[in-house]
């Protein structure tokens, strides 16, 4: 199997200041992503040897090790991509709507999306589940505990300490709040209309 690499930013270092520091998305992406990168491709190697081998032993952790840093690799791709220095505002047509329909306005997602991101150990995620043709929030423990089997994730918000600790020491909210100013929408919203059409 064909080692996964490191996905390059789509900006510069400081691109998202004063929101974020130059140092955290140093930090963040060069240490904290590529070794989940690196995890994953060892875990993966190891996977493929014990096949080769016919030896088992080591299969719980080993697929425990795959699944955790897979999915940080696969939820850190979508957080870089979720932001953009011309970032902010609220979504718009498609996803504005279904957003506004399902929890009643844009105003009480933000407040709930807000609530799942203080109490999350890991994640907060905006995501689509087909199976039932729905939106919901998800407050995912470190990259893959109680996410819902195949949802689709549109908006990833990292709250680990270290996407934020740097900047704002403690103060978690204050960072939420900074995310906001940076969310670039146009990449949920495209994400939302692409698996619409591929469940619906």
């Amino acid at each position: 199997m064909e080692k996964e690499g490191l996905m390059e930013l789509p900006y510069e270092y400081d691109a998202l200041t004063p929101h974020i520091s130059k140092k955290v998305l140093e930090w963040h992406h060069d240490t904290h992503h590529q070794g989940y990168v690196n995890g994953m491709n060892t875990a993966e190697e190891k996977l493929e040897k014990q096949r080769e081998d016919g030896d088992f032993s080591s299969t719980g952790s080993l697929l425990r090790d795959y699944t955790h840093n897979f999915s940080g690799n696969v939820l850190h791709n979508l957080f870089w991509k979720n932001m953009s220095p011309n970032g902010g505002g609220m979504p718009e047509g498609e996803l504005l709507e279904r957003i506004e329909e399902e929890f009643g306005s844009y105003e009480n997602w933000k407040n709930e999306f807000i609530a799942a991101a203080k109490s999350a150990s890991g994640w907060a995620l905006l995501v689509y589940v087909p199976y039932t043709n729905s939106l919901h929030n998800v407050a995912v423990d470190k990259h893959d505990q109680n996410a819902i089997w195949g949802a689709q994730p549109l908006l990833a918000v990292d709250v680990w300490e270290h996407s934020y600790y740097h900047d704002y020491g403690p103060d978690r909210a204050e960072f939420i709040n900074s995310f906001f100013e940076v969310v670039d929408w146009e990449e949920p919203q495209e994400r939302y209309s692409k698996f619409t059409e591929l469940f619906e």
